[in-house]
């Protein structure tokens, strides 16, 4: 691979990649300093000219496991209006948090629940392949209310409310998923109380 090929690559690359390419950490500086490519993190390096979300393709990459959850997911399903300062991520209890240049808050989830309604969401602009783990508008709901003393119960409700206003969706789905995880049920079924 060429510098041309990789440049005209909208995703993000490792050191190591560009090495097996022919090209040496000196020419990624000069790169890197002649605005060419933009590097995301220590040996992590993606085109300027690429469109992805740096923050995105750096946790894509760095920490293929991690899956955005809470107000992070919450807020890419349009489920609230907030703009949430850092990423909430979510790996399975005991999995490697690599140090990020991205904000990330990180929260360990049970082995046993870490896969339920968990799903990809391609990286809009960051070329084919380069997707990110999310878990499902459902899942990140009862999550919400689960772990309301993290994401605050009124950030549960909004998403609740704005989930409920779509055509096909049904409390029963999010019932189901709260039964699967711990301390959850109760606190959906008193929202969703409150909201009849």
């Amino acid at each position: 691979m060429s510098i041309e090929e990789l440049l005209d690559r909208s995703e993000a690359f490792r050191a190591a990649d560009a090495r097996a390419a022919g090209i040496n950490s000196h020419a990624l500086r000069r790169m890197t300093d002649a605005g060419q490519l933009i590097q995301l993190s220590r040996g992590l390096y993606i085109p300027a000219a690429a469109d992805g979300d740096p923050d995105l393709l750096e946790i894509a990459t760095r920490a293929p496991r991690a899956t955005l959850c809470l107000t992070s997911a919450l807020a890419r399903h349009e489920l609230i209006d907030d703009i949430p300062a850092a990423h909430d991520l979510a790996l399975p209890r005991g999995g490697h948090r690599p140090a990020l240049r991205a904000p990330a808050r990180w929260h360990a989830f049970d082995g046993a629940t870490f896969e339920i309604e968990r799903g990809a969401e391609a990286i809009a602009g960051a070329g084919p392949g380069a997707t990110i783990a999310i878990y499902s508008p459902a899942r990140c709901i009862v999550d919400a209310f689960r772990m309301r003393n993290i994401a605050g119960y009124e950030t549960g409700i909004d998403a609740l409310r704005e989930w409920l206003t779509a055509r096909g969706n049904h409390p029963a789905e999010l019932l189901r998923i709260a039964r699967l995880l711990p301390r959850a049920e109760g606190p959906l079924r008193t929202a969703l109380e409150f909201l009849a």
